[in-house]
This record gives structure tokens, C-alpha cells and sequence, in this order.
């Protein structure tokens, strides 16, 4: 036997006695590959909840206006909807009303996303097959991928913990857990998916479609119920973390549910893990057609991301009638408390309360609807790392031709949704749909510059082109934090939706519209250009 088939032979029997062999070793690559990425969502989703004493005790700052504020809140279903029931008037309960959904669903979001990186994405990119060609154990890859999810929803807990603390330690605790406890929760969902399916993006589908699920299960949940009974908020894990309830006599037995779905999750992804084969699925994808159908590289791009812009177009519509049915509750909402009038009138504009509240909504999905189009720009950058754009462009189709077709997903599908969203919002709302679609539509500039961004990143430095989700998120948290912080104008203006005139409302200002769809013109026509001049797989 030669040295090498020794030495192959050595490899094999060491990763079959140590399925965990060399974990360590990828838990270390993981970290460094999300060094910046990881601390960023660390900070945003654990300084959200725990500035947001602060916040509240600026609005609320007398324990007569914290209990109205609880009252009406429980007494409003489709404010109950949205945040929860207030299990008590304390300044620690309202800020788990008003945060811990929502940092529960960043928290979700942050896991899924990390463990089919680390997972599905290496072997759909054949760097897991060269990895374990090495020491490495059968389940260490996945150990290394739910490690890095584990030690970013504990940071956010640490931090929760630490900045609440001051409320009372045992809140605080309860509250940092819930929040983390969900994150590790759907990182198991996300490491079942990754073993179910052979695409990373089917398996961010369909985590993501589960904490959709559990989100409107909570909602459903809650808005009939107001003390957090409701047999759909505890078949939700989100519903779980909600009614840990914080500050307000804490059930600390919902810490061991979560714990208990968690292990029984996970002892499934390591099932599931042990019987295949790296780069195989449970769920392989379906034999094309004999014959090929798609004639076009915009074809192709439309075959890979009409699912996408389906899932999304669907989600808008829903969210859209769903606010919209609340616009009416806005003045419950607000009562008779300046400041919370005031973030209103920040976040939608100085005209009534139903308008302010319909603009603030609109803003919303624009600033999330810039996720979806930088999402399907880069997904030219995925195509080109996985090795799937190199037989397309070996044929007769130029560069150009080839990130059009994805380019016209992009920038269409988000024009699509955000008509779909305003149709949503005035079907709920019962009136005004010209306004309020109109409205919609003006935030197409500052999503579609957005995009603009990301291609230029992707065509300049193809490696730094993930920085176009960093910049899309920072303006979704300066839109959605900042009126309430109280942010100077100039802050708020870094980001493009800054700009735009506050519709329905407020009167209509071409300029900054005008100015901002050149900007995204001048940004794509940048980012072709430098994809044009630059190597592929380089």
C-alpha cells in the first residue's frame, strides 16, 4: 500500500471513530469568515431592545401614562397583533412587549442564516467536500455550523441581559434567554432544512417560510386572546417567547420548552446528517425536461427566482392588508401622548394620525423591499462563486445579457411587490387606493438605488459585495429605530429613504425622486461597467 492510500486509509478510520473530529478547527473558520458580520447583528438586534428602556421611559415617563398605555394596547386586537399582549405597566414589560417579537424574528433570521452558510452553502459550493477530504468528522460541519448560531444568540442575550438590568436582573435574564433561545430554536430548523434539500436558498425558503408561519400563528393568536393563551400563540415558538413573560411573573418552565424543541431538532439534523452523502439531499432537486425550454439568460433568471418574488409578492399583499386594517387604530395607538405623536409624525409625516400611520407603513415595506431587490442582485455574485454562470457565459451570451435578466427580477420584482403592498395596505385601509399606491411607488427609487449599490459592489470587489446587505440593514434600522431615538435629520438622511416626501399626506416633491432614480441609474451603469472589465471567478 502506497503512503498516499495509507494515509487515506488512516483519515477514514479516524472520521469514522470521531464524528466530531476537526470541529473546533471549522467552528474558528466560521467565526473568522463572519467576524464582521456576526458582531454587527450581535449589536443591532441586542442595542434595539436593550436602548429601548430609554426610549419608553422618554414616552411613558409616569406610571399613569405606562398603565393607560397598557390598557389601550390590550384593549386595540390589532395592536395585540402586532406586538403582543402587556402582561404588566413596568417599564421592563413594555419593553418586552414592544421588542422582544420582533428581536425574537432578527434573532431567527440571524441563525438561519448562519447555519446554512456554514452547511448547505459549502457543499453547494464543493468547499465541504475538499474540507472533508481532511480529518474532519462526518457531523462536525454541522456541530461548527450550530456552535457559531449557539455563540451569536448568547451574545445577544448576554448583551439584552446586561443592558436591562437595571429593570431587574431576573426580567432582563428571562428576556435575554427568550430571544436567544428562539434564535438557537430556528437554527435547528435551518440545519433540518440544509439536510432536506440540495439548494441553500431552498433551505433559507423554507426556514424562513416556518418563522413566517410562527409569526402569523402568534398574531392570530394574539389578537383574539389578551393574556397570550390562545392555543395558536403557544403552537408558535415565537408565542413562546413572548409568554416567558418578562418583568411580569416570569414562566421560567417556557425556557425548557424551547429548550426541549431545540434538542428534539436537533437530534433530527444529526439523524438526518449521518445517512447522506455531502452535496445529497432527502429532497433532491426534480430531472429537468429532455429538451430545454429556456432560451434566454433572462429565462434562466426568471426560472431561479420567480419562487423568490412569489413568496415575496404573496407576504406584501397579506402584511399590506394587515396594516392597512390597523391604520385605523393608529389614534388607540397614540392616545393623548405627544411624544409617541411625535415619532408618528416623524416616521410618516406632519399630516393627521391614519396618514402618518399609512406613511410610516409604506416607508416600512419600501425599507424591506430593499432586501428583496439586493438580495436578487447579488444573486448574480452566487451564481458566479458556485460556478453555474461559467457555462452560461462560455456560450453565446455576454456578460451584459446575462446579469440583465437578473437585473429585470430585481428592480420589476420590487416594483411588483411594492404595488402589491399598497394594494394590500388600501384594501385593508378601505380607501384611498390611488394615494396610497401612488405612495408605494415613490419608494421605488431608494430601493432600486439600494440595488444599484450592491451591483457596483459586486462588479468593483466581487468579495466585498455582501456589504450591500450591510447597507441595506443599516438603513432599515435607521428608518425604523431612529424617529424613535430622536435621531438628527442628517442622520436620518444617510439613508436614501430619508429623502422621499411622506405619502399619503404630505405634497409630492419630484427632486429628491428624480435625483435618487439617477443615482441608481449612475450605480448600474457603474457596476456593469466594472462587471464587464473584471474577470468572472475572480
Amino acid at each position: 500500500m502506497t503512503a498516499v492510500a495509507e494515509a487515506t486509509a488512516r483519515a477514514a478510520r479516524t472520521t469514522a471513530s470521531r464524528p466530531l473530529a476537526g470541529t473546533g478547527t471549522l467552528l474558528r473558520l466560521a467565526l473568522r469568515r463572519d467576524r464582521l458580520v456576526l458582531p454587527l447583528w450581535v449589536v443591532v438586534i441586542g442595542g434595539m431592545v436593550a436602548s429601548g428602556a430609554g426610549t419608553l421611559e422618554g414616552l411613558y415617563g409616569t406610571a399613569a401614562a405606562r398603565a393607560g398605555l397598557a390598557a389601550s394596547m390590550d384593549a386595540n386586537s390589532s395592536m395585540r397583533s402586532l406586538y403582543g399582549p402587556v402582561f404588566d405597566d413596568s417599564l421592563g414589560a413594555l419593553v418586552a412587549w414592544r421588542f422582544a417579537t420582533f428581536a425574537a424574528v432578527l434573532a431567527a433570521v440571524m441563525s438561519l442564516v448562519l447555519v446554512v452558510r456554514h452547511t448547505r452553502e459549502e457543499e453547494e459550493s464543493g468547499r465541504q467536500e475538499v474540507l472533508s477530504s481532511a480529518v474532519v468528522g462526518r457531523r462536525a460541519p454541522l456541530t461548527a455550523a450550530l456552535l457559531t448560531a449557539v455563540i451569536g444568540d448568547t451574545a445577544v442575550a448576554v448583551l439584552i441581559t446586561v443592558g436591562l438590568a437595571a429593570q431587574g436582573v431576573g426580567g432582563a435574564f428571562a428576556l435575554g434567554a427568550a430571544i436567544g433561545g428562539t434564535g438557537v430554536l430556528f437554527a435547528t430548523t435551518a440545519a433540518i432544512a440544509a439536510q432536506l434539500t440540495e439548494s441553500a436558498r431552498l433551505a433559507k425558503g423554507l426556514t424562513a417560510g416556518a418563522l413566517g408561519l410562527a409569526f402569523v400563528l402568534r398574531a392570530a393568536g394574539d389578537a383574539g386572546s389578551v393574556d397570550g393563551g390562545s392555543v395558536l400563540t403557544w403552537l408558535s415558538p415565537i408565542g413562546w417567547a413572548e409568554n416567558v413573560r418578562s418583568f411580569a411573573d416570569e414562566r421560567w418552565w417556557v425556557l425548557l420548552l424551547i429548550a426541549a424543541a431545540v434538542t428534539a431538532q436537533a437530534a433530527v439534523a444529526y439523524t438526518l446528517a449521518g445517512r447522506r452523502d455531502i452535496g445529497m439531499s432527502f429532497l433532491p432537486a426534480r430531472p429537468g425536461p429532455a429538451q430545454g425550454r429556456l432560451a434566454t439568460a433572462g429565462g434562466l433568471a426568471w426560472r431561479l427566482q420567480r419562487g423568490s418574488l412569489l413568496g415575496w409578492s404573496v407576504g406584501y399583499l397579506l402584511a399590506g392588508t394587515v396594516f392597512g386594517g390597523m391604520a385605523s387604530g393608529a389614534a388607540d395607538l397614540v392616545g393623548d401622548n405627544p411624544q409617541a405623536r411625535e415619532i408618528f409624525e416623524r416616521m410618516g409625516g406632519q399630516s393627521g394620525l391614519t396618514d402618518a400611520f399609512l406613511a410610516a407603513m409604506v416607508g416600512m415595506f419600501g425599507m424591506v423591499a430593499a432586501l428583496f431587490a439586493v438580495g436578487s442582485v447579488l444573486r448574480l455574485h452566487s451564481e458566479e462563486t458556485s460556478q453555474r454562470a461559467e457555462p452560461v457565459l462560455a456560450n453565446a451570451v455576454g456578460r451584459l445579457t446575462w446579469a440583465a435578466g437578473h437585473l429585470t427580477v430585481a428592480f420589476g420584482g420590487a416594483a411588483v411587490i411594492m404595488l402589491l403592498s399598497g394594494a394590500g395596505l388600501a384594501l385593508g385601509h378601505g380607501g384611498g387606493s390611488a394615494a396610497i399606491l401612488g405612495a408605494s411607488l415613490v419608494q421605488l427609487p431608494a430601493v432600486w438605488t439600494l440595488a444599484g449599490l450592491a451591483l457596483l459592489l459586486y462588479g468593483v470587489a466581487p468579495r466585498a459585495a455582501a456589504a450591500g446587505w450591510g447597507v441595506a440593514g443599516l438603513c432599515l434600522l435607521l428608518g425604523w429605530i431612529g424617529p424613535a431615538l430622536d435621531l438628527p435629520q442628517p442622520v436620518l438622511n444617510l439613508s436614501p429613504f430619508g429623502h422621499l416626501p411622506k405619502l399619503p399626506g404630505a405634497e409630492m416633491a419630484w427632486s429628491p425622486v428624480l435625483v435618487l432614480t439617477a443615482l441608481a441609474a449612475v450605480l448600474v451603469a457603474a457596476g456593469l461597467a466594472a462587471l464587464r472589465r473584471r474577470d468572472v471567478t475572480c
